[in-house]
Protein backbone atom coordinates (compact mmCIF):
# COMPACT_ATOMS: atom_id res chain seq x y z
CA UNK A 1 0.00 0.00 0.00
CA UNK A 2 1.07 3.54 -1.05
CA UNK A 3 0.04 6.67 0.83
CA UNK A 4 0.44 9.78 -0.81
CA UNK A 5 0.32 13.55 0.61
CA UNK A 6 -0.32 16.10 -2.02
CA UNK A 7 0.47 19.46 -1.43
CA UNK A 8 -2.77 21.31 -0.99
CA UNK A 9 -2.12 24.94 -2.14
CA UNK A 10 -3.83 28.22 -0.51
CA UNK A 11 -2.67 31.10 -2.52
CA UNK A 12 -3.32 34.75 -1.35
CA UNK A 13 -2.86 37.47 -3.48
CA UNK A 14 -3.05 41.15 -1.63
CA UNK A 15 -3.06 44.01 -3.53
CA UNK A 16 -1.73 47.91 -3.63
CA UNK A 17 -1.36 48.39 0.44
CA UNK A 18 -1.46 46.19 3.11
CA UNK A 19 -1.81 48.98 5.79
CA UNK A 20 -4.44 48.77 8.67
CA UNK A 21 -7.27 48.24 6.23
CA UNK A 22 -5.43 46.42 3.55
CA UNK A 23 -4.15 44.29 6.75
CA UNK A 24 -7.92 43.73 7.86
CA UNK A 25 -8.65 42.56 4.32
CA UNK A 26 -6.01 39.83 4.12
CA UNK A 27 -6.41 38.66 7.99
CA UNK A 28 -10.34 38.22 6.83
CA UNK A 29 -9.21 36.04 4.00
CA UNK A 30 -6.44 33.96 6.04
CA UNK A 31 -9.24 33.49 8.50
CA UNK A 32 -11.77 32.24 6.61
CA UNK A 33 -9.52 29.06 5.38
CA UNK A 34 -9.14 26.63 7.92
CA UNK A 35 -5.67 25.96 8.19
CA UNK A 36 -4.87 21.99 7.54
CA UNK A 37 -1.67 19.84 7.41
CA UNK A 38 0.46 19.64 4.34
CA UNK A 39 -0.73 22.96 2.88
CA UNK A 40 1.20 25.61 1.62
CA UNK A 41 0.25 29.05 1.99
CA UNK A 42 1.76 31.48 -0.28
CA UNK A 43 1.14 35.17 -0.08
CA UNK A 44 1.68 36.45 -3.43
CA UNK A 45 2.71 40.04 -2.86
CA UNK A 46 3.48 41.02 -6.72
CA UNK A 47 0.97 43.82 -6.95
CA UNK A 48 1.63 45.14 -3.18
CA UNK A 49 3.13 48.01 -3.69
CA UNK A 50 3.46 49.42 0.34
CA UNK A 51 3.08 48.21 3.38
CA UNK A 52 3.22 50.02 6.69
CA UNK A 53 3.86 48.34 10.31
CA UNK A 54 0.24 47.44 10.89
CA UNK A 55 0.07 45.22 7.60
CA UNK A 56 2.63 43.18 9.22
CA UNK A 57 0.59 41.98 12.03
CA UNK A 58 -1.80 39.70 9.45
CA UNK A 59 1.86 38.23 8.09
CA UNK A 60 2.83 37.33 11.53
CA UNK A 61 -0.32 36.03 12.74
CA UNK A 62 -1.19 33.77 9.60
CA UNK A 63 2.40 32.74 9.59
CA UNK A 64 1.96 31.47 13.70
CA UNK A 65 -1.50 30.32 12.38
CA UNK A 66 -0.03 28.35 10.03
CA UNK A 67 2.65 26.75 11.90
CA UNK A 68 0.13 25.91 14.57
CA UNK A 69 -1.47 24.11 11.76
CA UNK A 70 1.32 22.28 10.70
CA UNK A 71 0.85 23.78 7.37
CA UNK A 72 4.30 26.19 5.58
CA UNK A 73 3.94 29.72 4.79
CA UNK A 74 5.69 31.58 2.07
CA UNK A 75 5.55 35.04 0.32
CA UNK A 76 6.94 35.42 -3.35
CA UNK A 77 7.22 38.51 -5.12
CA UNK A 78 8.17 40.85 -2.58
CA UNK A 79 8.60 44.35 -4.10
CA UNK A 80 11.24 46.71 -2.78
CA UNK A 81 9.23 48.86 -0.31
CA UNK A 82 7.99 45.44 0.84
CA UNK A 83 11.18 44.13 1.42
CA UNK A 84 12.38 46.53 3.23
CA UNK A 85 9.99 47.10 6.04
CA UNK A 86 11.02 43.19 5.97
CA UNK A 87 14.11 43.53 6.41
CA UNK A 88 14.04 46.61 8.99
CA UNK A 89 12.20 44.42 11.15
CA UNK A 90 14.09 41.96 10.73
CA UNK A 91 11.07 39.88 9.65
CA UNK A 92 13.03 38.70 6.42
CA UNK A 93 14.86 36.16 8.22
CA UNK A 94 11.26 34.46 9.94
CA UNK A 95 9.65 34.46 6.58
CA UNK A 96 10.52 32.09 3.78
CA UNK A 97 10.73 34.44 0.49
CA UNK A 98 10.49 33.33 -2.92
CA UNK A 99 11.68 35.48 -5.79
CA UNK A 100 8.48 34.03 -7.83
CA UNK A 101 5.59 31.62 -7.59
CA UNK A 102 6.96 29.24 -9.38
CA UNK A 103 10.22 29.13 -7.64
CA UNK A 104 8.40 27.67 -4.52
CA UNK A 105 7.64 24.81 -6.31
CA UNK A 106 11.37 24.56 -7.88
CA UNK A 107 12.88 24.87 -4.25
CA UNK A 108 10.39 22.04 -3.24
CA UNK A 109 10.65 19.66 -5.99
CA UNK A 110 14.92 20.20 -6.33
CA UNK A 111 15.16 19.65 -2.57
CA UNK A 112 12.33 17.54 -1.78
CA UNK A 113 10.94 19.85 0.89
CA UNK A 114 8.71 17.98 3.14
CA UNK A 115 6.17 20.95 5.33
CA UNK A 116 7.93 22.21 8.93
CA UNK A 117 5.54 20.10 11.16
Amino acid sequence: MTLTQELQVILFKPQASIDLEGGKALSQQMAGVVPQAHQLWVIDLAEVTFMDSSGLVPLVKGLKAARQSGCRLVLCNVQAPVRLILELTQLDSVFEIFHTYEDIFTTVKDNSLVLAG
